[in-house]
């Protein structure tokens, strides 16, 4: 796919909590062709420590508005730039980079979409695109309490929600792997974005079933071409550049079975 350089206007800067924002942006000309799981490369001005770009989700994309929302969780320097952004400015944006998220061939397939933390960002884009297909789509979304729970009603209008929080102030306590859905359902095809233990553990979950199971990596991408080699992870064919490789990874990819 043909990547593109492209000045984005922030048409709303909105604060969910105090460590994440959502960042609703415009693209002066037609948003180019973005598949669910790929990923922008941001330029962050302002900064005298930011001299690199930061790999963001895509988090969704409105094709009717011309829009593209980035989920932004403050974390250092860089993303609290990223936070202060106002209306009206401009965000300097490499994309699309990256692989997709696969779609089954089979519409009656069982789908789950498992999410923790800011991990639940690209699963929203996943799960519109798939329900526009025809799919039934199920959502669990893991966090540490119901304040960090993000963007529920959006996750709502494409699937069936269900929720985990650490401290039992919302849905099931304990982590996504623990909920009861996993052990009450069975599912074709799992796909999920969070800390890496939280993946491991799906990833385990999906082999034993024998689902077929993907997962986005969030390695440390500097460039998002391949050619910082930053992002480099072990993979049954040798070592690979997540930023093109992947993010997505089908498990049987990874040495994470073996």
């Amino acid at each position: 796919m043909s990547k593109f350089i492209l000045d984005l206007i922030v048409i709303e800067n909105r604060k969910l909590t105090d460590q994440y924002v959502l960042l609703i942006l415009k693209s002066p000309e037609k948003l180019p062709e973005i598949l669910p799981g790929q990923f922008a490369q941001v330029r962050v001005d302002g900064s005298s420590t930011t001299f690199l770009r930061r790999p963001i989700s895509i988090h969704y994309i409105d094709y009717e508005k011309n829009e593209l929302w980035f989920l932004i969780q403050v974390i250092g320097d860089g993303t609290y730039r990223l936070s202060q952004l106002k209306a009206g400015e401009f965000l300097n944006v490499i994309l699309p980079l990256g692989n997709h998220f696969s779609v089954p061939k089979d519409y009656k397939a069982s789908l789950l979409l498992i999410g923790g933390g800011c991990g639940v960002a690209p699963l929203l884009y996943l799960g519109a695109n798939l329900k526009r297909r025809g799919f039934e789509v199920n959502f669990l979304l893991g966090a540490r309490s119901a304040t960090d729970i993000l963007q529920k009603s959006e996750y709502d209008r494409y699937g069936n929600v269900y929720i985990t929080t650490e401290d039992g102030s919302m849905g099931e306590r304990g982590f996504v792997t623990a909920h009861s859905l996993l052990k009450s359902s069975n599912f074709d095809y799992i796909y999920t974005c969070g800390p890496t233990p939280m993946m491991k553990a799906v990833a385990a979950y999906a082999a034993k079933i024998k689902a077929i199971c993907e997962v986005s990596l969030e390695n440390t991408m500097a460039c998002g071409i391949g050619a910082c080699l930053c992002c480099v992870t072990d993979s049954t064919e040798g070592h690979v550049c997540v930023c093109t490789e992947g993010p997505v990874f089908n498990i049987t990819k990874l040495k994470w079975q073996i």
